[in-house]
């Protein structure tokens, strides 16, 4: 079970050779720590792209292990957007880059990523992982807290290059080194034995639906389905990210008044929609479109927000 779930990332993902597949523990918040333990030599700065609350939490953890620096934030701007490549101060020679490619808060991704001029990319990609295909070459290190698209919470899986375990030093706390857990194929300890489990059922789901295309292209369908609905509002209601940031696996949004605001989650949850309030730091509304949500459940969404729209 633990190899075909393995198996099965490698495929639907197209994770070369040379790159091990590990389940740990601990969520993504651990791994905020583990990155640079394992990665950030000293005399060496990693660089941090900001664009939203997790990317600060990861920066905060790494500047507690070494030299740390800010290629890019958009902050000031409420982090509406993802920053452009021209914006990026990246000179090449960094420990590596470290990006979150979806912004579960402000609904912001990345569309294409950055170019880290031989440096090591390093993305946090537990809330858009297996939603669309990607190059996992353009990355040295991958990571993800399996709660949102790939299982339940338990497991967390790390794609790592093999030639990033080499910086893993031998004085490591044994749970906390990366090439402990490649050389156990994640077996060192008793693993998340049913979070795996579940994984493994999760992926072999995708492989029926297609594949990760053909989950890219319904996951396209119902982020138009509800930025349409945004869009086509007359302004009623305005979406936090710009255009060309909006993320496909949260669609983020305000109304005119917080009264408004709060009369819509009432009667949204009175129509059997729930969990559609915005995260606090932002307010307004979130609708989270993850891979197990349907064209269908969008659609009757839409048709609610035009609804309540047409009644004021």
């Amino acid at each position: 079970m633990h190899e075909e779930a393995g198996r099965l990332l490698r495929v639907l993902l197209n994770v070369p050779d040379d790159y091990s597949i590990l389940f740990l523990q601990g969520g993504a918040s651990l791994q905020f720590y583990m990155v640079p333990l394992n990665l950030l030599g000293e005399g060496q700065t990693a660089s941090y792209v900001l664009t939203g609350s997790w990317s600060e939490k990861a920066l905060e953890e790494a500047a507690k292990v070494g030299q740390i620096k800010i290629a890019a934030s958009t902050e000031e701007e409420r982090f509406r957007r993802i920053p452009h490549q021209e914006e990026l101060a990246i000179s090449g020679d960094e420990a590596y880059v470290h990006i979150t490619s979806n912004n579960t808060i402000f609904g912001t991704q990345w569309q294409q990523f950055p170019d880290t001029k031989g440096a090591p990319l390093v993305a946090d990609m537990s809330s858009d992982i297996l939603s669309r295909p990607f190059d996992v070459s353009q990355f040295g290190l991958i990571y993800a807290g399996a709660q949102k698209n790939l299982g339940p919470s338990g497991v967390t899986v790390v794609i790592i290059r093999s030639d990033l375990l080499e910086r893993s030093q031998e004085g490591l706390p044994v749970m906390l080194s990366y090439a402990t857990h490649a050389r156990s194929r994640s077996l060192y300890n008793t693993p998340p034995t049913f979070a795996i489990y579940l994984l493994g059922k999760v992926l072999g789901w995708v492989e029926r639906q297609g594949g990760v295309a053909k989950i890219a292209a319904q996951n396209e369908l119902k982020a138009k389905i509800l930025y349409d609905a945004v869009d086509q509002s007359g302004g009623f209601y305005k979406g936090h990210a710009e255009p060309d940031s909006r993320s496909r696996m949260n669609v983020t949004f305000t109304l005119p008044s917080a009264e408004l605001e709060k009369e819509f989650l009432a009667a949204a949850k009175e129509a059997g929609f729930v969990g559609l309030a915005g995260h606090r730091s932002v307010g307004g509304c979130r609708a989270s479109i993850y891979n197990a949500v349907s064209v269908e459940a969008c659609e009757a969404l839409r048709d609610f927000m035009i609804a309540f729209k047409a009644k004021r």
